[in-house]
Order: structure tokens, then C-alpha cells, then sequence
């Protein structure tokens, strides 16, 4: 399956609430999701809303995570099936791995307005980890590990912005960051009251355990 690469604010309008998925105009009076509470398409206002129980719920769940940490089905599962094999609650563990990607990281510390930015800031060589270039959004950082942006990369005008965006927003807990020196520290691996964010893990793991 290709991976999604239309307008992201319809994938909000879908599913009814804020993904998150473009930065500062998430939190704007531009947000389509203010604007426009309705599905998108020519009968999107007009058409009634189904009630999405069971099934349709649980694929709703999933789905939405998904697109929030851009991530396509297979690596999805695997990221599910490593979870249900540890040790603890298997949808704090599902999230925790998500979080704990390279871009998600590269997001959270402020390198980037949104995941699917910071995607391409990893991918293009931007972000070091303790000192080596890491190019692989999925790459699964640990605790301890130092993630910073290489200092050929430090004057380009989108990081001064990312910067500025990410002093509005709330600390994040689980990593010490830097925002002068657009680096931060992985603290702890990320509980799930740290991870502030419109799903319910339980009905993914329902979904896939059946």
C-alpha cells in the first residue's frame, strides 16, 4: 500500500477531530477542522453521520493512528505484534514504540511544524544520533541516546521556525531538550499520560487480537 500523500487536513475532517498532522495550523483559526466540521467531498455536509460502532470503531482507532505517526499497514502490525509479545499493556507498548521513531522524536524536540516534516528532515540527513547521521524515520531511538540536527544544517530558516513553533507548545517529559542548540536527550522512554493525543489503543489491540 502507497503511502498517503494528499491533503492531510481531509484525513481530519474524516474522522471528526484534530490529527495534527500540519503544525501551527492546527492550533490557527485556519484549521479545516474549526472551519468545516464535516466529512469532506461535495455531500459531505449534507450527508448524516452513521453512528461508527464495533468494527468500524476499532478500524477508526487504527486508522487514525496511523496517519497521525504516518506509518503504513505492515509496519503498523509489526509494531503491534512486537507489543503483544512484551511484557505489560499492550497498547501503552504499541504507543511507545511510535513515539519513540526517529521522526516522531525529531518532531517532539522541535525540528520540525509536524511529523510528515520531520519524516523528511530524518530522510534527508538532517538529524544526527550521538553524533552519527541516522537517516531512517523508523529508526527506534533509546534512552540515553543524544538526537541533534548536524551543524551544516543549523542555519536553514525552516529549523528557526520549527524552534519557534515548538516554544508554544508543551514540554515534553520523556526527553531533555535543547531548543538553542536543536538537540535533546532521550530521558525515559515515554509513559502513556506523556503521550497527549486523540486515540484509543485499546480498540486497536481489540482489532488486531481477534
Amino acid at each position: 500500500m502507497a503511502r498517503y500523500t494528499g491533503a492531510v487536513c481531509r484525513l481530519c475532517r474524516r474522522d471528526g477531530t484534530k490529527l495534527f498532522l500540519k503544525g501551527a495550523k492546527c492550533f490557527s483559526e485556519k484549521c479545516p477542522v474549526e472551519k468545516r466540521n464535516f466529512p469532506p467531498g461535495q455531500h459531505g455536509q449534507s450527508k448524516k453521520q452513521k453512528k461508527v460502532v464495533g468494527y468500524g470503531l476499532q478500524l477508526r482507532e487504527k486508522q487514525k493512528a496511523k496517519r497521525i505517526y504516518f506509518t503504513l499497514e505492515t509496519q503498523f502490525r509489526a509494531y503491534y505484534e512486537k507489543a503483544s509479545r512484551k511484557t505489560g499493556v499492550t497498547g501503552d507498548l504499541l504507543l511507545q514504540q511510535l513515539e519513540t521513531r526517529l521522526d516522531n522524536v525529531a518532531f517532539r524536540i522541535g525540528f520540525a511544524l509536524s511529523r510528515r516534516q520531520a519524516r523528511q528532515v530524518v530522510r534527508h540527513g538532517h538529524v544526527l544520533v550521538n553524533g552519527k547521521k541516522v537517516n531512517i524515520p523508523s529508526y527506534q531511538v533509546k534512552v540515553g541516546d543524544e538526537i541533534s540536527i548536524r551543524e551544516g544544517s543549523k542555519t536553514l530558516p525552516a529549523f528557526e521556525e520549527a524552534k519557534n513553533f515548538a516554544a508554544t507548545q508543551n514540554s515534553v517529559q520523556w526527553i531533555d531538550i535543547n531548543r538553542d542548540a536543536l538537540s535533546g536527550k532521550i530521558l525515559s522512554l515515554p509513559k502513556r499520560e506523556d503521550i497527549n493525543l486523540p486515540v484509543n489503543e485499546q480498540l486497536i489491540v481489540e482489532l488486531y487480537s481477534k
